[in-house]
């Protein structure tokens, strides 16, 4: 058993779903969405799209998830990992951001507070989600900026529901639609992951021009 848990890559999102199921959807985007030291090197994205494709693949070789297994944990994991990142910013989250020496962590809260202050909470609080890094460290922001307790919770289950399932959906659509895509799992997380990374380099060269 030792042995198996050791090869797997926590990075990975093929990876983790070979290993544990739907139950690395539910931690892994519990963690990333509001844990900003472990959450914010996890897969989230590039792990629930595949999961879907891997719903989708009954009665052929490889592993296959449940669908209502793996969304009912990707709701859970993002409605409360959200709600606690909220928390633990409000309650000691500037310490431990000041602690922290990732240069790409705190570009990530900039932009997530920048993002807070010019677009309002509800906004980005749902549309945050759809961002990597962002989506980790907006949670945590919103608990150290005093966003309202109810105003957060309203919408960042709004946002969790809306990015979590669409992406499992997504996937499962897929896996459906396109015979052996089960087998191109990396080419797919390769095209999720430039698709992610879009809106921060859109942000970045707006706010260039602007400088």
């Amino acid at each position: 058993m030792t042995g198996p848990l050791l090869a797997v890559d926590p990075t990975s999102g093929s990876s983790l779903l070979g290993a544990f199921g739907a139950l690395a959807v539910l931690v892994v985007v519990f963690a990333e969405s509001g844990l900003l030291v472990v959450g914010f090197f996890l897969p989230g994205d590039t792990l629930l799209l595949p999961a879907g494709v891997l719903c989708a693949t009954g009665g052929r070789p490889g592993p296959h998830l449940s669908l209502w297994q793996v969304m009912v944990c990707a709701a859970v994991g993002a409605v409360a990992g959200a709600q606690l990142g909220f928390l633990l910013g409000r309650h000691g989250g500037r310490t431990a951001l000041a602690r922290s020496r990732s240069a790409r962590l705190k570009a990530a809260a900039t932009r997530g507070e920048e993002l807070l202050r010019r677009y309002g909470y509800r906004k980005t609080i749902v549309l945050g989600r759809f961002i990597p890094m962002v989506r980790t460290v907006l949670s945590p922001l919103a608990g150290m900026l005093d966003v309202p307790t109810r105003t957060f919770t309203v919408w960042q289950v709004v946002g969790g529901l809306l990015w979590s399932q669409s992406l499992v959906l997504a996937g499962y659509w897929l896996g459906a639609a396109v015979p052996g895509i089960d087998h191109y799992l990396w080419l797919l997380v390769g095209v999720v992951v430039v698709l992610s990374v879009l809106p921060l380099l859109f942000g970045r060269r707006r706010n260039s021009r602007a400088g």
